[in-house]
């Protein structure tokens, strides 16, 4: 026997004679990919909804910012438990992030919710790490997730949601008056102060970190 050969062979019924014969291999859906793009356009939606600066409007954009940072959890949860890595999902999740933090802030500067420093800062961090890692992709070098990185999205979350409670609460009932309106308004303060500490330390670590990455270059 022709060790080259497969041991076992899937018989195939020939074809009428001028039948076309087509195999078809079904395509699995990567839903953590889904999840992604998802993200990118709950981010869309959710800056049309914000700026619009009606009283029911800004519950709906709490409820799609909530919905959006879910589903950075649940595609990161299922690519795990699937054990699938893309390069569409290594370049897209961390941006997708990026692309809803920042349109909250941005918009909030709109809005006079938040002051533009602040934002500048987060933002320009972000931009610098988001190139540092096409630099060190250039350069066949993946750079991880940092646990610095993590708290510091934690803590714009946390700010975003805030404000967004902030704006909100009042046109939720008494019961939300009596909830929010003594500690809210401090709350905000603090964790946009949180968001913009956490964001300038992990950025800094992050390029100390990997300084030979750029070194060079300077």
């Amino acid at each position: 026997m022709d060790e080259t050969q497969p041991r076992y062979k899937t018989q195939i019924p020939p074809a009428r004679e001028g039948a076309e014969t087509k195999f078809r291999h079904p395509r699995k859906t990567n839903w953590a990919n889904q999840l992604t793009i998802g993200r990118v356009f709950l981010t869309f939606t959710f800056l049309i909804v914000i700026f619009q600066e009606k009283p029911l409007l800004e519950s709906v954009a709490l409820v799609l910012f909530i919905v959006a940072s879910l589903t950075d959890y649940f595609d990161g949860l299922i690519a795990r438990r699937t054990k699938v890595v893309t390069n569409f999902g290594i370049l897209m999740d961390p941006l997708a992030d990026k692309i809803l933090t920042c349109s909250a802030f941005i918009a909030f500067v709109g809005r006079d919710l938040m002051p533009a420093w602040m934002v500048v800062i987060i933002v320009a961090r972000e931009l610098t790490i988001t190139g540092l890692r096409l630099l060190a992709a250039s350069q066949n070098v993946v750079l991880a997730a940092e646990r610095f990185g993590k708290h510091k999205t934690t803590s714009q979350i946390i700010a975003i949601i805030s404000v967004l409670i902030m704006i909100s609460y009042m046109h939720w009932g008494e019961w939300a008056v009596l909830l929010f309106s003594s500690w809210i308004n401090v709350f905000v303060v603090i964790a946009q102060w949180l968001a913009v500490i956490l964001t300038l330390f992990s950025g800094s670590f992050y390029l100390w970190k990997n300084r030979e990455i750029f070194i060079n270059d300077l």
